[in-house]
């Protein structure tokens, strides 16, 4: 059965507690570790079940044109052409029939080597020095002895309820059949594959896709044979047996591809859990950043409802890193849904700050309304806040509010050194948005007697003939905007 996230319907499950009865995806665990299959429930901490891609792998149907491109990879190209191509060229003698062995054996390993492979969630071939190294030969005896014990079976019921039973028996061997290759591709028992209580328990627990795939493996071995049989009558021997060759390992690959991914798709019901490998970055497999699974936790409570919770986990945060911006965009945001103008007061300078980082003017604009409610004489305490926040302000549009933001700044901050920047905002607002000309002057005015000192300054002039010609105040771009 396919599970999607409790959290993020649509997005397959990737953990499930059983003790909370809780599916989660990836996002839901960021610090949970896939390759020891390790992860903790956010809710009990209880350990929890790796459902790996069991949710959200493609059912094998709608793979089938992948399955036939399977073969020809580089890696099995390169076996099947060993395994087909050598013999042919072999000697017509004990070695060459040593060789044939040999190679047969090769090849019947590495596509029983291709089950376990596709089940472990890798969707490209194995290598081809899986097929020619280390252990895993005696695949072939087991499976010879899987069909003689099959064989015994069928033999043993004829023998007890006659045609009847045997038939009933040779039907459900060739039905089993496929089963007991993956069983014994997964659990090297012999006894475990001819196991008709473990073969049938198998066949229920994938269920109806089974049959399905039954229906494909019959057309396969049909397709396989009538390809073979067209070598043989259409080519030369020294072609058709090579090529004959060919075809059935390219069709037995393809076969035995699918079992495997019948065995991935269907890991969850059938007791194990699988990653697709191919294509998962290091980083992706392995994440243990501790933000990621604050943000995760944030996640779900908000969901959950338990707005109080996540407000307090942020605040808790802010504590611990007063200038954290993903924090205090986080807070604001909380606080703007719920409303909360006292907290947004106490924490106002912070999510000033980071609004005018974002050059936010509308936020600013929407904050100092709701400030004003609180205080209807609210100002900023901090001049250069004051004045980053204002130029934000401005460049938005929002040009009272900017006014109202630097209103009486020199007999507030009457050392600041952002008493020049914060009037020629002022001016800029009065002249280009309000188009109150002799006002603009008189703060220019006032700047020109005042900050003597000042880098503008020397510009007074300029914006003073602009003001008195009533066109736009332009001058350096550096006056005029606010330093991040």
């Amino acid at each position: 059965m396919k599970h999607d996230c409790h959290y993020h319907p649509g997005d397959p499950a990737k953990w499930h507690c059983g003790e909370c009865q809780m599916h989660y995806c990836s996002r839901c665990m960021p610090d949970a570790d896939t390759r020891q299959r390790r992860g903790l429930c956010p809710r009990c901490s209880k350990a929890m079940r790796y459902l790996g891609a069991a949710t959200e792998v493609v059912p094998f149907w709608q793979r089938v044109g992948a399955f036939f491109r399977y073969p020809f990879h580089t890696d099995p190209l390169i076996v099947i052409a060993i395994c087909t191509l050598v013999p042919v060229v072999a000697p017509a003698n004990i070695i060459g029939l040593i060789i044939w062995l040999v190679l047969a054996l090769a090849l019947f390993k590495y596509t029983y080597a291709v089950i376990n492979h596709t089940a472990e969630g890798h969707l490209k071939p194995p290598a081809v020095s899986v097929a020619f190294t280390g252990s895993g030969f005696d695949i072939v005896v087991l499976q010879l002895l899987v069909f003689v014990l099959m064989g015994g079976l069928v033999g043993a019921a004829a023998m007890l309820g006659g045609p009847i039973l045997m038939m009933l028996a040779v039907a459900f061997v060739v039905l089993a059949l496929p089963a007991s290759i993956m069983v014994l591709a997964m659990e090297r028992s012999v006894g475990a594959a001819v196991n008709p209580m473990n073969l049938a328990v198998l066949i229920s627990r994938i269920g109806t896709p089974y049959f399905l795939l039954y229906g494909y493996l019959i057309l396969l071995t049909l397709a396989s044979g009538a390809a073979q049989d067209f070598a043989v009558n259409h080519f030369p021997m020294w072609v058709a047996q090579p090529l004959a060759g060919f075809l059935n390992s390219t069709f037995t690959l393809i076969l035995f591809h699918m079992l495997g991914y019948l065995l991935f798709q269907y890991q969850e019901e059938l007791g194990f859990a699988s990653d697709l490998q191919d294509e998962i970055s290091e980083t992706d497999q392995h994440q243990r950043d501790r933000s990621s699974r604050f943000d995760a936790d944030l996640d779900m409570n908000l969901k959950d409802g338990n707005y109080d919770r996540v407000q307090s986990m942020l605040k808790e945060a802010l504590k611990r890193d007063r200038t954290n911006p993903a924090r205090i965009g986080q807070l604001y945001q909380l606080l703007t849904a719920r409303n909360d103008a006292e907290e947004l007061y106490r924490y106002h300078p912070r999510i000033m700050a980071w609004l005018a980082q974002r050059h936010d003017g509308d936020g600013l604009n929407q904050l100092l309304q709701t400030l004003q409610m609180v205080e209807p004489k609210f100002q900023l305490d901090d001049p250069e806040l004051a004045v980053q926040c204002a130029g934000t302000l401005y460049h938005r549009g929002h040009h009272k509010a900017a006014i109202r933001l630097l209103q009486d700044f020199h007999k507030r901050f009457p050392d600041s050194d952002e008493l020049a920047p914060a009037y020629l905002i002022v001016a800029q607002a009065l002249a280009n948005g309000l188009q109150q000309w002799e006002k603009a002057s008189a703060f220019l005015s006032f700047i020109k007697k005042r900050c003597v000192n000042h880098p503008a300054h020397e510009h007074i002039d300029v914006w003073l003939e602009q003001a008195a010609n009533q066109q736009p105040l332009k001058g350096p771009k550096a006056s005029f905007q606010v330093s991040d």
